[in-house]
């Protein structure tokens, strides 16, 4: 009897616990705890609930049923893909993937390996791709392989995105002809050199152009990426990414601390 009385005990005790890992794991930020009511009564337990309420908390998700696909290639530039992934990586319809042209482990420009899970021969339709940047990029621009991938993924996407020098290589490809776009200013000589068909806009912290999304340098793809957010979902939930992360958002697209005058464009620095 006193061992019966001592595992019920102990299973009401860790009840609360085990839906809070069960809701996290479908992608829910943990409830705040209630607050006790006007009246002054204690708020209901997880305890006290009904067993169909905790039933449709424990529910699993719903299947993701659409993909978004992040190219990578050595010497990608790590934040440009896991600021965006932060922000992405809960999307309720996403799946977010890596693909690179050969699959398996590639080695971002911090020395980062990242595993793609597609090659270019086996990636499926994307609904979304984004392109990070990267001194990896200079290859990229004259890699046909990847400009023909980013040209046929194009063809099918709802967004076709990029980060930083990401932009370069859409140019090269000709996909942001006639589109605005920018990229990091730090390589702004490199990216705009790779097509003058392109509207390069010199002041924007990210710049939207039907479904083409394009970012300035590394750290303006967190901001970009919350903004595709507001664009799938509304303002509110991309305000719950940013929270959920505690990152102060840029939300204001045109508000570029690293804007640059056209007609002088400082020497650029290798890294980039």
């Amino acid at each position: 009897m006193r061992l019966f009385t001592l595992v019920t005990i102990v299973a009401l005790a860790t009840a609360p616990a085990m839906l809070a890992t069960a809701s996290y794991a479908q992608g829910q930020l943990p409830e705040a705890p209630s607050k006790a009511g006007v009246d002054g009564k204690a708020a209901q337990s997880p305890v006290d609930e009904p067993a169909s309420s905790m039933r449709m908390r424990a529910e699993p998700a719903k299947p993701k049923t659409k993909k978004l696909g992040i190219i990578i290639f050595p010497g990608f530039e790590t934040l440009d893909v896991f600021g965006p992934v932060q922000m992405w990586g809960r999307l309720p319809d996403y799946e977010v993937v890596m693909v690179s042209e050969h699959g398996g482990s590639v080695r971002s420009a911090q020395g980062i390996e990242t595993v793609a899970a597609y090659s270019f021969a086996n990636a499926p339709q994307f609904e979304i791709i984004m392109i990070p940047g990267g001194i990896g990029t200079r290859r990229e621009v004259d890699n046909p392989a990847m400009l023909q991938f980013l040209q046929q993924q194009d063809r099918g996407t709802e967004w076709t995105t990029s980060v930083c020098t990401g932009s370069a290589v859409l140019a090269k490809a000709g996909i942001l002809n006639g589109r605005n776009a920018t990229s990091n200013k730090m390589g702004w000589k490199f990216a705009t050199s790779q097509s003058s068909d392109v509207h390069w806009q010199g002041h924007a912290r990210w710049v939207v152009d039907g479904k083409y999304v394009t970012s300035s340098g590394v750290s303006a793809g967190t901001d970009m990426a919350l903004g595709l957010v507001e664009k799938l979902y509304g303002r509110s939930a991309a305000e719950r990414a940013a929270r959920g992360a505690e990152y102060s958002w840029n939300d204001d697209s045109t508000k570029d601390p690293f804007a640059i005058e056209l007609r002088h464009v400082a020497r650029e620095p290798a890294e980039r």
